[in-house]
């Protein structure tokens, strides 16, 4: 009897959407080592493996294009507007070539995060399509004005096709799914003793005045390293490898270790407004430090989700690139609500996927 197959269709925007789709594949294979999961993006394969222990086949192809940008701050629409009309010049031989694909892999179920040509050649491929998200593309480009109008409903009309949405937290409505099912906070897990990470990094004994500073896959242009100065008895953790070296500042150069991997052993995480790395903080209750992020709709609904739910600070981003980082001394904020948000997403979805391939034998 052949292996179920599973086609996971994940945007290459930044690692975010990676993380969080691969965080969803290794409880899979936890569950059921039997799945074969078919990883369908673009993203670096090395960020893939730090999260999935086991084998998986990626097919390196992208549907969507995200947000076109120079690092995580600074967006270019007009390149990004011209490649979406692009996708969707080409939309037909996409799906052909994917249904193609998915049928002679046997492929029983298409899940996305949350690429919109996934549901359009789930459909013509006749197998479900299940996404995952806390946003639509639609959502984010209807809000950057009229010339994104069409395109919006262009995406909103290939949601509207999936058959199922898991809704994580920290999410805008989604109104273009059909069927909606909330569930809780993705991520990985730290996999790491403090005993491991303070022998392999000399990483202190205390998180006390100890930060993780983690900005995304595509990072930022400038980051105020001479800052650390300020700061000659804490100690600072980043996953730059153009970082300098300096003596307060650990620098993570391979890919075996992760950012979840250091948060239980910080006292705080100091970032840009992002899903993964806020819903691996939530997790795991550590404190966040998030600039403000102009323009991208998403962003907001971050920033209330960690006001909402931990100790925080929120920054403009002048006070970051211009301050002298005084901000690391100020009280943190208590969080506006007492009961904290379920952290069980990966393990809902996971569940579900396996269900669903157990039942559908």
């Amino acid at each position: 009897m052949s292996r179920p197959a599973i086609y996971f269709a994940v945007t290459s925007h930044g690692f975010g959407h990676a993380v969080r789709a691969a965080s969803v594949v290794a409880k899979i294979q936890q569950l059921d080592p039997d799945i074969l999961i078919i990883l369908v993006t673009t993203a670096p394969r090395w960020l893939l493996e730090s999260y999935i222990p086991g084998d998986f086949i990626q097919r390196p192809r992208a549907f969507d294009v995200g947000v076109i940008q120079a690092d995580s701050i600074n967006m270019d629409k007009a390149a990004t507007l011209a490649k979406l009309q692009e996708i969707r010049q080409q939309q037909n031989t996409i799906i052909a070539s994917e249904v193609n694909y998915i049928r002679t892999n046997k492929v029983k179920l298409v899940l996305a995060d949350i690429p919109f040509l996934a549901a359009p050649i789930a459909r013509l491929a006749g197998i479900p399509s299940w996404m995952m998200s806390n946003f639509g593309w639609d959502f984010i480009y209807r809000d950057w004005g009229e010339e994104f109008g069409e395109i919006a409903d262009w995406i909103g009309e290939c949601y509207g096709q999936s058959d199922l949405l898991f809704r994580l937290p920290l999410h805008e409505p989604m109104s273009a799914f059909p069927k909606i099912a909330d569930v809780g906070l993705t991520g990985g897990t730290p996999r790491f003793s403090r005993e491991e990470l303070q022998k392999t990094f000399n990483l202190k004994a205390s998180p006390e005045r100890t930060i993780l500073l983690t900005f995304g896959g595509l990072g930022l242009q400038q980051i105020p390293y001479h800052n650390l100065q300020n700061f000659p008895d804490w100690q600072f953790i980043t996953f730059d490898r153009k970082a300098p070296d300096l003596p307060n500042l650990i620098k993570v150069m391979k890919n075996d270790h992760r950012p979840v991997d250091f948060m239980p052993f910080c006292d705080r995480v100091l970032s840009k407004p992002g899903y993964s790395t806020f819903a691996e903080a939530l997790r795991l209750k550590i404190p966040l430090i998030s600039l403000r992020r102009e323009g991208f709709a998403e962003s907001p609904l971050l920033i209330e989700g960690m006001q909402n739910y931990t100790e925080h600070l929120v920054l403009a981003p002048e006070e970051f690139s211009q301050g002298n980082w005084d901000f690391l001394r100020q009280p943190l904020q208590p969080p506006r609500k007492t009961a904290s948000l379920p952290g069980d997403g990966t393990e809902t979805i996971a569940r579900a996927v396996v269900d669903y391939c157990h039942n559908s034998l």
